[in-house]
């Protein structure tokens, strides 16, 4: 099984962790996560992930972490990408609610299939919704009361 490490600015990857725990409330142990604090240096919060990091790694049932975090260039990918092997650890940026939630039901997989699971459900998560009208309708532009008009 795999952990997650959630990284991104105060308060996202504390907010994102309470709302995989509210999907799936069995994971606690296995998602962390680490708001990065604007008046903390990036070694200061470097030092705080990699507590966390060998916290997660040293769990008995867990053979990989994968790092989650928000935007890349940021300091929290930065710090990241200092923390990840590339063979227990693996780093994804541009972290979203469905991709955590792709990952958390996934991390039972092999981690190189989890990295995989995780970026589509993350791309897939973010779409364009149309604005349709009701019943495919078209739309009034007014609130007259069309006489003729008899639907139903």
């Amino acid at each position: 099984m795999n952990a997650i490490l959630l990284i991104a600015h105060a308060p996202l990857a504390n907010a994102l962790r309470q709302c995989a725990l509210h999907v799936f409330p069995d994971c606690e142990a296995m998602v962390a996560a680490i708001d990065v604090q604007p008046n903390l240096s990036p070694d200061e919060t470097l030092a705080t992930a990699r507590i966390a990091l060998e916290q997660l790694g040293g769990l008995p049932q867990v053979k990989g972490v994968l790092v989650l975090a928000d935007i890349f260039g940021a300091t929290p990918s930065n710090v990241a990408q200092k923390l990840v092997d590339g063979v227990r650890s693996r780093l994804i940026t541009g972290v979203n609610l469905p991709m955590l939630l792709r990952s958390v039901s996934y991390r039972h997989e092999p981690l190189e299939a989890l990295v995989s699971r995780a970026v589509i459900g993350g791309t897939q998560g973010v779409m364009q919704v149309a604005v349709t009208a009701p019943q495919n309708q078209p739309r009034r532009t007014t609130n007259d009361q069309d006489q003729h008009d008899h639907q139903q």
